[in-house]
């Protein structure tokens, strides 16, 4: 996966959060939580994608 599709990707879902955030009427602690839920998908989501999170799999406690 390219630099310009994960960066296409975050400005995607920064734009969409905001929209949702500006226009869409919710209680302050819902947007909260869905920003929350957002922010960490993405994290995990960008681990995947460079490879971090693949590579802890191998790690043996």
């Amino acid at each position: 996966m390219s630099i310009l599709t994960v960066i296409v990707v975050i400005l995607v879902v920064g734009v969409v959060l905001w929209l949702i955030n500006s226009f869409i009427p919710m209680q302050r602690t819902i947007k909260t939580i869905l920003n929350a839920v957002v922010v960490i998908i993405l994290v995990i989501w960008l681990l995947k994608v460079f490879g971090v999170l693949g590579s802890l799999q191998n790690i043996q406690i």
